[in-house]
């Protein structure tokens, strides 16, 4: 089965780095904005899951350059997500605003939230 997911997941890999999606064009300062706004989340993922593909997709689409955490291979990384999300699941943003982090799990959920505040 393991054997079965990492073949699933290079292929998913190939796939998106082959049809990777366009980015939004946006005047200079438009983007410098965004990236502000971008500096306050964290994405906590695994590099070959296909949820987290499809959320870095949607993050290519938007332009948005939020800093990557790799709850796989970094224990670090992976302890942050424990301790301040509560499980151990990918992929999951985490948003800072006024000194208040926000959890946000379901792939779906974080896509439509990066839409709303990137568009």
């Amino acid at each position: 089965m393991k054997f079965i997911r990492i073949i699933l997941g290079k292929i998913i890999l190939l796939l998106n780095f082959v049809f990777s999606p366009r980015g939004v064009k946006r005047t200079p300062e438009a983007q410098q904005q965004a990236d502000q706004k971008a500096q306050t989340m964290q994405l906590y993922q695994f590099e070959a899951c296909p949820f987290c593909v499809k959320v870095r997709r949607e993050m290519k689409r938007q332009s948005v350059n939020i800093a990557l955490k790799d709850a796989k291979n970094d224990s670090v990384a992976r302890d942050e997500l424990l301790v301040g999300g509560g499980k151990v699941k990918v992929p999951c943003l985490k948003i800072t605003q006024g000194g208040e982090e926000k959890w946000m799990y379901e792939s779906s959920d974080i896509v439509s939230y990066l839409q709303k505040e990137f568009a």
